[in-house]
This record gives C-alpha cells, sequence and structure tokens, in this order.
C-alpha cells in the first residue's frame, strides 16, 4: 500500500537586514533577502521563515514568480494559520471599522491590505455589492475559501473580483479568473449606486478605476463641500466629479470639471442628475470640459476661480520618478495659483507612495511663498479611518489646503 507522500512545510532563512525589518512588523520579503530555502515553493502556499538561530520569525503568502517572495501575514510567535485564523481575522478587521459610517454612507473600505493584515487584498463595499481586489497572484489558490468567509460575515448580494494588470494573465490562464468576474452572487447589469454622506454616487465596480470609485478621498470631499458656499469651483482630473458634487452641495455657484476622459465627464453628469432632489446641487452651473488638465492649467489666463482642487493620478510609480513628480506638481501648482481670485483656496492632494508627505507639503509651501502674495495654510489631511496605512510604503494620500489673500505675481 502507498501511502501519500507528506510535503515538507516551505522554511525559508533570510538576510540579517531582512530578520530586523520583518520584526520591526514589516509586511513584505523579497527575493533577494532570501539566503536559504528548503525546497521550490508553489504560488500560495505557506512560506515560513526563520531567523539565523532557527526560531519562527514570520510566515506569510509565497510567489515564486514575484520580486516580493512572501506577503507577511504574521510575526512573531509560531501559530496555525487555518479556516479559524482566518475567519478571526476577518471578524477582527471588520470590527475596525464599526461606528465609522451610518446609514448615509454605504461605500466604504472594509479590507485595505497589509495595513489590515491582508496583503496584497482589498475589499470595498458598494451598497450591497463588495468588490474583492486583488494586487498579488499568490491569493488565487485559496480565493474561494476566502470568498466563503467574506460572504459568512459580510451580508452581500454579490462579490466582484478585481484583478491588478501584473496578474490577469495568470489568473486566466491557471485558474480562468477575469477581471470583473461576479465570483458570488446574482448578475449585474451596469453600475452600482451607493450612498456617501447622503450624497448618491455611481461606481462602475466591472470596468472601473481602482475597485470602481476614489473611496479614499471621502473626508477630503467633506471638507471642501464646507469651504465651497458662494464660490466658483475648478475640479481639475476630476474623474466622475465626486469633489464637484460635494462642492455643488455646499452652496458652490459653479463647478468646472476637467478630465481627459469623455468616460469620466459623462460618469460626473450622471452623478449632478443623481443629487439634484438637492437644492443646491440643481442650482449649482454645472460645466465640464474634456482636456488635458495640465495644459488646461497651464493655459487659459483669463478663467478664474475661488476654490481649485488639484487630486492628479500617480505621478511617480516608481522611486526613479520620484524628483520629477515633485517637479512637476510644483509646476502644476504654480499654474493653478494663477487662476485664483483674492481670497480663493488651493486644495491638492498627491495620491503617489513614491513621494512623501513632508515632500509634498514642503513643495506646496514653496510654491505659495514664491507666488509673492500673502497666504494661510488651513490644514493638511492623510488617510480616512477605512483606509489605515501602518508602514511607510503604505502611507500615499496626503492633501494641503492653502488660501491666498491677494494677488500673485503669476496673474
Amino acid at each position: 500500500m502507498n501511502l501519500p507522500v507528506k510535503i515538507p512545510a516551505l522554511r525559508l532563512r533570510v538576510t540579517a537586514t531582512a530578520e530586523t525589518i520583518l520584526r520591526s512588523g514589516h509586511p513584505w520579503l523579497f527575493a533577494e533577502s532570501v539566503r536559504e530555502q528548503n525546497r521550490d515553493g508553489q504560488l500560495g502556499e505557506l512560506a515560513v521563515i526563520y531567523d539565523r538561530n532557527d526560531a519562527f520569525l514570520a510566515i506569510g503568502l509565497f510567489d515564486p514568480d514575484s520580486p516580493l517572495r512572501v506577503r507577511i501575514l504574521h510575526s512573531g510567535k509560531p501559530l496555525r494559520i487555518d479556516a479559524a485564523w482566518w475567519k478571526k481575522r476577518l471578524a477582527e478587521t471588520t470590527q475596525r471599522r464599526a461606528g465609522l459610517f451610518d446609514a448615509q454612507t454605504t461605500g466604504y473600505r472594509w479590507i485595505n491590505g497589509e495595513s489590515d493584515g491582508w496583503p496584497g487584498l482589498v475589499l470595498d463595499r458598494y451598497e450591497t455589492t463588495l468588490v474583492l481586489k486583488l494586487y498579488t497572484a499568490a491569493w488565487l489558490p485559496r480565493l474561494e475559501e476566502i470568498a466563503e468567509i467574506i460572504s459568512d460575515q459580510i451580508p452581500n448580494e454579490r462579490i466582484i473580483l478585481r484583478l491588478s494588470r501584473n496578474m490577469q494573465t495568470v489568473a486566466q490562464n491557471e485558474f480562468k479568473l477575469n477581471d470583473g468576474q461576479i465570483l458570488r452572487g446574482s448578475p449585474l447589469d451596469g453600475a452600482v449606486i451607493f450612498l456617501e454622506n447622503g450624497l448618491r454616487f455611481e461606481a462602475d465596480v466591472l470596468r472601473g478605476q481602482k475597485t470602481g470609485f476614489f473611496l479614499d478621498q471621502r473626508e477630503n470631499r467633506r471638507r471642501v463641500e464646507s469651504l465651497a458656499q458662494g464660490r466658483d469651483v475648478l475640479n481639475a482630473f476630476s474623474f466622475s466629479g465626486g469633489f464637484s458634487v460635494y462642492a455643488a452641495r455646499g452652496g458652490a455657484r459653479s463647478v468646472t470639471d476637467l478630465d481627459i476622459s469623455a468616460h469620466a465627464l459623462e460618469s460626473a453628469r450622471r452623478n449632478f442628475a443623481l443629487n439634484e432632489s438637492h437644492a443646491a446641487v440643481k442650482a449649482c452651473r454645472h460645466e465640464t470640459i474634456q482636456t488635458d488638465a495640465f495644459e488646461w492649467v497651464a493655459g487659459n489666463p483669463n478663467r478664474k476661480f475661488d476654490l481649485i482642487v488639484l487630486d492628479p493620478p500617480s505621478l511617480a510609480k516608481r522611486e526613479a520618478e520620484r524628483a520629477g513628480a515633485i517637479q512637476a506638481y510644483g509646476k502644476l501648482a504654480r499654474h493653478a495659483v494663477s487662476h485664483l481670485n483674492a481670497g480663493g483656496i488651493l486644495v491638492a492632494a498627491s495620491c503617489s507612495a513614491h513621494v512623501s508627505a513632508d515632500e509634498f507639503f514642503a513643495m506646496l509651501r514653496e510654491t505659495a511663498r514664491s507666488s509673492g502674495g500673502k497666504f494661510a495654510e488651513l490644514q493638511t489631511t492623510a488617510h480616512a479611518p477605512d483606509h489605515p496605512a501602518t508602514f511607510r510604503e503604505a502611507q500615499y494620500l496626503k492633501c494641503i489646503y492653502l488660501q491666498f489673500e491677494g494677488g500673485s505675481k503669476w496673474r
């Protein structure tokens, strides 16, 4: 009788530097930090990491084809990762959102990747639809198990799978999974409508950017609403008009949306229409301009505004692009200030993780000083509470509010 061969656990030993980093709680182990491995590892299996004294250091999801070789699930004392462990971790994650939102907000983040202990996995809620986005193929072998645990703990009508571009080929070829596929629940035709602070928005959960909407800017949208009364507002890089609808409800006289995507501007117009039950939104003049926002802001010197929102896409997707991104942000902000009326407010945000908050804010302050006019810094903001960032690489979002009292030499 042939007994099944038991495959030994995948065991790794790492460099001294990596040991120190993992002990600090960092959730990533890179391939160049692995110095010993007892066998070839398979995609998604658990890799146990030991220190130089053969003591347990950490355990995580293994990806043999990624330079980010192991995504850490747990470090410290040894433990068993099984179905009960996954259920407990999800319960802890959802509990951290307890009390954050009321019935007026039905769109928010349930799981924020590494910072919630789910490396490379994001889960967003849009009304009764859950969107599960994966950034590493290491989750694919256990996707069915994770989707079942999520369904058991979080009520939903459906779960939709979204996949980062770097893993779509392996998902299709090896697991027959596609971006935008409905994993569980009823079919969906079109966008999902959800609530955010009492405003209605559509989310293209099947094909849209990220998981369908930029939920991370919710708190900044509320701040813009509080500043918009009686102002003419410019929303550069407007996407589907989230900042614009908030500004309109806040009493803006007019809102102008700039975006290079006709599809995004159509969505912005639909989002305005969804909220015409608010008298202030209905009364607000809404203009959409399909254009390269960088070029438009650099030109059109006769267009003046009282509040300008700059929220461009990431300008530094790798460290080598950091210096160029800071320079580009500065040039954009300088042009934007030239469009501000006296007393106007500039709201400048960055979603580039490679540009730190200190660097970004310093650049904006220097840009404001060089304008030649008086200005006041109203506030700076970071991540929303449902988007925690527990390690440096996760800290991507930052925003600054600057009010310019008079004119600038750039006018």
